[in-house]
């Protein structure tokens, strides 16, 4: 069964790779959950099972045009670790770009991702 470390560094190494669809099906729960911080209106902060999980992705992929970025981490403590992701986007529908940072906080148990909670800065406002 693979360590925290070792999911740890595939999943970052995914999010660097652009694979993030193999790390969905090979280093997450298929019951896994996901918090977001926040969302457009009408979406649900809280998405449960890994085939949700990829619609999300699915979801970003079309709504978004990705210029760069980076990943910071990642941070291990005990079956928890954490990356921070900085995304410099184009939201498709409105031409805005914006940069965007948050830190994401991943939970393993029995050599999977079970869950993901992504916080954010308070947008002004």
């Amino acid at each position: 069964m693979p360590t925290t470390t070792e999911i740890a560094q595939k999943l970052v190494s995914h999010c660097q790779n652009h694979t993030e669809a193999e790390g969905l099906d090979t280093l997450y729960a298929t019951d896994a959950v996901s918090v977001e911080a926040m969302g457009p209106p009408g979406m649900d902060l809280v998405t449960k099972g890994v085939d949700g999980i990829k619609g999300k992705h699915a979801w970003w992929n079309e709504s978004f045009e990705v210029h760069g970025g980076d990943i910071d981490g990642p941070y291990i403590n005990g079956d928890t670790f954490s990356v921070i992701f900085e995304i410099d986007a184009t939201e498709k529908a409105s031409g805005q770009r914006m940069q965007m940072r948050e830190v994401a906080i991943y939970h393993v148990a029995d050599g999977k991702i079970v869950k993901e909670e992504f916080l954010a800065k308070p947008m002004d406002g």
